[in-house]
Formats: structure tokens, C-alpha cells, sequence
């Protein structure tokens, strides 16, 4: 079984990218060797190389060994729109049995592998099934990305109950400051440490350029359990 973690989030633009480099680094620092992937990303540009997709790549780039782009991200689509539209109009089925055995290369190679989904959790992947099924099959214990901004609550509480009932692992959840007009943000976070049965990992507070380093200075998550 691959040891690390999955990262979902509660939508779009949450800030699950984030969170994973985050969350690489403070393993880093720890002292394991860590890998990431994103299996699925729609969004990218040509290169000579393929199609490139900016979050892949800042994960491809954080990881402690080099590696080839297609470990990280085995399936690529140009326009930025929901994975199983892109996939289809691309003529390409998204197959979990290749998403696995990149997960199991990269689990040869380094001791975690922190893996970022795409968009929420029952978003559409084709005919294997939904991200939820991904994580399923993955078999990861899972970090709940809140992007904290007005209707986070439902969200939030909504995606973590699906995790647990699914029968996966909530190791934690982050409150990621999206929107920093958003009010009463500190009231919103009580009521979700209360409202969801797992621990808050970290409170990451709106900044225009986030990087690694401070987002793993504000995790508190330090190994798998």
C-alpha cells in the first residue's frame, strides 16, 4: 500500500495546489523523501515537450527527486474545463489503472507521496468513476482543503461527511483565507472544528504570492499516522 496523502478540496480554486506543495515541504523538512502528482489536470499549454499544466508543474518541481513530468501528471488536457468533458473532446479515456501504477512508482522511489485531486470530490473522471473513486482506490488518507469564503460551511461539512462515508481516512482539513473580505472568518472556523470530525491543520492566512514554506509553517501535520 503507497503511504502519503490525498489532497481534496471543497471546490475549484481553494487552493488545494498550495496546500500540497505545503504540505511536501513540511514533510521535507522532517527529514522524508516526498513526491507529488497531480493525475488529473485540464488546463494546460503546449511546449515542445506536451502539454504542460502550471500546478503539475510547481509539484514536479517540489519534489526531492527530479522526475519525468508524465509520473506526476499521466493525464493532460488543454482547455480549462471540468476533466471528463476535456477528456472526451481530447478522444482519451482517463484509466485508473495507469494513475496507479505511476502512484506505485512514485511510492518505489521516495517515502510519501502527496497526491492533489482536481477540483471537488464527486467530480467526474469518465467512466472509472469520480475523484472520489480515485482516492478510494488510492487508498490515502485525506486532507480536506476549506476555501473560507461565504457558503464554506456547507461545503465543507458536505465533503467531509462524503469522505468518511466512503469509508476513507479524514486525517485533517486546512482553512485556506481565499477571500480576505470575507467576515466573521474567525467564527466560521469554530463552527467547522466543530461541525467536522477531524482536526484543523492549519489556518493559511491570504497572501498575494503564497509559497511552500510559509504554508508549511503553518501546517501541523507532521507524518502519516
Amino acid at each position: 500500500m503507497s503511504e502519503g496523502y490525498f489532497i481534496t478540496g471543497t471546490d475549484t480554486e481553494c487552493g488545494k495546489t498550495e496546500i500540497t506543495l505545503g504540505l511536501m515541504q513540511k514533510l521535507q523538512s522532517t527529514g522524508y523523501s516526498v513526491l507529488g502528482m497531480k493525475p488529473v489536470a485540464s488546463g494546460a499549454v503546449p511546449t515542445a515537450g506536451g502539454l504542460r499544466n502550471d500546478d503539475a508543474q510547481r509539484i514536479l518541481h517540489q519534489a526531492s527527486i527530479p522526475l519525468q513530468y508524465s509520473l506526476v501528471n499521466p493525464f493532460t488536457f488543454e482547455p480549462p474545463i471540468a476533466p471528463h468533458i476535456a477528456a472526451e473532446q481530447a478522444g482519451e479515456d482517463i484509466r485508473f489503472g495507469r494513475i496507479l501504477e505511476s502512484l506505485r512508482e512514485l511510492s518505489n522511489r521516495a517515502d510519501l507521496v502527496v497526491v492533489e485531486g482536481v477540483g471537488g470530490w464527486r467530480v467526474p473522471l469518465g467512466n472509472d468513476g469520480t475523484v472520489s473513486d480515485l482516492a478510494r482506490v488510492m487508498n490515502l488518507p485525506v486532507v480536506l482543503v476549506v476555501g473560507m469564503k461565504l457558503g464554506c460551511i456547507n461545503h465543507a461539512v458536505l465533503t467531509a461527511e462524503a469522505i468518511l462515508s466512503d469509508g476513507l481516512k479524514l486525517a485533517g482539513w486546512v482553512a485556506n483565507m481565499v477571500q480576505p473580505e470575507m467576515r466573521e472568518q474567525e467564527s466560521n472556523i469554530v463552527t467547522l472544528k466543530r461541525e467536522i470530525a477531524a482536526p484543523c491543520l492549519g489556518v493559511i492566512p491570504h497572501m498575494q504570492q503564497i509559497s511552500a514554506d510559509v504554508v508549511a509553517e503553518r501546517l501541523q501535520l507532521q507524518h502519516p499516522d
